[in-house]
Order: C-alpha cells, then structure tokens, then sequence
C-alpha cells in the first residue's frame, strides 16, 4: 500500500483537539504513521510538501511537522511532467498546491492521497475520472481499510 499524506494530514496531529473532528482525524494520521512503521504501507511525499512546510509561520509546529515527515519514506522529486500534469489540474479548479499534490501522487503511483480538507476531497471526488489517484480524508480511508 503507497499512501501519500499532504500538509493538512502533518499537520493534524498539531491542530488543536478541541473539537472531535481534529481529535479523529489527528488519531487515524497517526496511527496510519503508525502501522507504516510495522506493515508494508509505504508513506510518501515530496518536494511540494516541504516547500509547504517551509511556509508555516509558526515556528513551534514547523519543526514539529518537520519532525513527523521524517517518518515518510519516499519522497517523489519534481520534474516536467509533474508541472505540466499540475497546470492540467490546476486549469480544472484545482488550487497549485492541490494539484502539486495530486501529479507527485501520481508519478508515485500511490494507492491513496490522503488530505483534511474538504474542498480538495470535493474537488477530487467530482473530478475523479480525470485523476489517476484516489483523494480520501484519512479517517474515512482508515475506515475503509480496517474492515477489509
């Protein structure tokens, strides 16, 4: 299993848990880390993703996302086709960073592209036949993968 976390999914286990939707999604990211570590789930991610990280303005949970990305084990580089897949996506609704994410996935032949935001899950969902990814929120995902 080839699973890539976007920043949001990071930065879960950071936000804070007040509310029962950050609490559940901040779990399912990390226990998806977890069992990466004993299982053959692969975590992916990219140069797009630390470009991402870099621009966090809070220092504290920069490092902290920082820290936790460690754990990823591939990390797909940006090249041509990635930019020239993007501006398709991009051209289709996408948002750049959204659609940075959805070309590295796809050059990474990832099974899932895991994110909390609800916008890009929307977006992705009613533009899956033109993806070559699937985009779910990681609790709805860990969900789906349990019960197998």
């Amino acid at each position: 299993m080839r699973i890539y976390l976007d920043v949001c999914c990071l930065s879960r286990p950071f936000d804070d848990r007040g509310q029962d939707r950050v609490r559940l999604e901040s779990e399912a990211v990390l226990t998806i880390i977890s069992h990466a570590q004993t299982s053959k789930w692969r975590l992916l991610t990219s140069e797009v993703v630390d470009i991402e990280i870099s621009k966090i303005p809070d220092i504290d949970k920069k490092q902290k996302i920082e820290m936790l990305s460690t754990v990823l084990h591939q990390s797909i580089a940006v090249d041509n086709n990635i930019e020239k897949r993007a501006d398709e996506l991009e051209k289709i609704g996408f948002k750049p960073f959204d659609a940075m994410h959805i070309a590295c996935a796809e050059k990474g032949k990832v099974d899932v592209l895991l994110t909390t935001d609800d916008n890009f899950i929307r977006k992705a969902f009613h533009t899956k036949n033109t993806l070559k990814v699937t985009v779910k929120n990681p609790v709805v995902w860990l969900m789906e993968v349990l019960k197998k």
